[in-house]
């Protein structure tokens, strides 16, 4: 499903976010990205959804990223980010969840299904008049969720799901992710949402990919101090 091959980005001003990164995530996999602060999960989410473009190859769903094929991309790849600032932008719920299946040019009644379809599945229901300056953090998160499930892409892509949220919506958003039946990609700091949500692990520090292993690596103290990183709550003593 993602075939990523010797990925490079380098910002203006010099600085290296990402090094030769290759790896292949297959259909239906969850999996997390893991690393410290500036070690390039969030250069990365932005490379795959075409927001910014690297050095190297990615191939999505057998299509290769480039400027022909964003539009193509943005149908198959859903980000849900990390600020609700950055995805809610419309006067009403309706409106932001509406603007992406809008944009595929569908009829006003596919798109009325899948809003409505969206909000009901993220505990929305009724909310479509209501503006997202006026929801709790954890409801626009939410929000934000509806506005990716309305564009039904293959991939799902969450940037610290559940930073910030209190538990109530924290829980919500691990069920979500548990439920799913696409191919998922996790970049968190929240171990113990890793081991609840996810079953492969691609470790990030300073723009390299470190290593990639299954859950167990959560268990290996020495590895994950060694890339800033602690043990999750539950395997602490």
């Amino acid at each position: 499903m993602i075939h990523v091959q010797n990925l490079s980005y380098t910002y203006p001003d010099g600085t290296k976010a990402l090094e030769g990164v290759s790896f292949s995530i297959n259909t239906g996999c969850k999996a997390a990205i893991l690393g410290p602060n500036g070690a390039g999960k969030s250069t990365l989410i932005r490379l795959l959804n075409g927001t910014m473009v690297g050095e190297g190859q990615i191939v999505i769903d057998s299509v290769e990223i480039s400027k022909k094929t964003i539009s193509e991309l943005h149908q198959k790849v859903g980000v849900v980010f990390q600020n609700p600032d950055d995805q809610l932008f419309c006067p009403t719920i309706f409106e932001d969840v509406a603007f992406g299946p809008l944009n595929l040019g569908l009829s006003e009644r596919e798109i009325s299904m899948r809003v409505n379809e969206a909000l009901q599945e993220v505990g929305l229901t009724g909310y479509e008049q209501r503006s997202s300056f006026h929801l709790s953090f954890g409801e626009r998160k939410s929000a934000c969720l509806a506005t990716v499930l309305a564009m039904k892409p293959l991939i799902y892509i969450f940037d610290e799901p559940s930073s910030n949220l209190d538990p109530f919506h924290r829980r919500r958003i691990i069920e979500f992710i548990q439920r799913l039946d696409k191919t998922v990609l996790v970049a968190t700091h929240d171990l113990d949402l890793v081991l609840d949500t996810c079953t492969d692990i691609l470790l990030l520090n300073r723009g390299q990919l470190v290593t990639r292993g299954d859950l167990d690596m959560l268990k290996d103290r020495t590895l994950l101090q060694q890339n800033n990183l602690e043990l999750p709550f539950r395997y602490q003593k």
